[in-house]
């Protein structure tokens, strides 16, 4: 009886150690295999039969492009593949922790590709996530994070108040996809939208 005590207690104490010692598990692709820094990835739904991945949205005719999925069709687009990098030198991308997001390749725009938020829109009450500008460092507009459902597919937020490592993330937002004039766009204070990662 005390072998078996002792055998359950070096067993809880190499869980323990190991949980502290990887406070933020890596965000795993469709394959199970970590997130990467400078890899290209389809940002897709994590669910069926709602359109296809995240792409470069005209919503009003002209610049800035949003962000949004592409529609749901016979042969549903992956969209534009996306370039995650940290926020801290990490090659891996992890849950909870900060990074930048931006399309690979050139807009129609002519401008950045990476994501920020915006201001909330006066008519429609939302807010936002568009391209056009480049990223600054000392702005959170720039900066989201992933956080895993425990169900195999992921969220997307955006935690404005959290430029530090040790910070109680008070005011974050998922990302949630809405139809709005036929268009689909990624925007904030809604419903979390589940997503998956695919490598390109």
């Amino acid at each position: 009886m005390l072998r078996l005590i002792g055998s359950l207690s070096f067993i809880w104490l190499l869980m323990a150690i190991s949980t502290a010692a990887q406070p933020w598990p890596p965000v795993l692709d469709a394959d199970g295999q970590p997130l990467r820094s400078g890899v290209e990835y389809y940002v897709l739904p994590g669910v069926t039969d709602v359109g296809g991945g995240l792409t470069l949205v005209d919503r009003n005719g002209s610049c800035p492009l949003y962000v949004g999925q592409e529609p749901l069709a016979p042969m549903v687009s992956r969209g534009i593949p996306v370039v995650f990098t940290p926020r801290v030198g990490d090659t891996i991308i992890r849950e909870s922790r900060d990074f930048t997001v931006e399309f690979s390749g050139a807009s129609t725009c002519g401008q950045s590709t990476a994501w920020m938020v915006v201001e909330e829109n006066p008519e429609t009450s939302r807010r936002y996530v568009v391209t056009g500008m480049e990223p600054r460092p000392s702005s959170t507009l720039w900066y989201f994070n992933i956080e895993n459902n425990g169900q195999g597919v992921y969220a997307l937020r955006w935690c404005p108040n959290c430029l530090t490592t040790n910070c109680p993330r008070p005011a974050c937002e998922s990302a949630g996809v809405i139809d709005e004039n036929g268009k689909r766009l990624l925007i904030l204070d809604g419903s979390a939208f589940p997503f998956i990662f695919r490598r390109a």
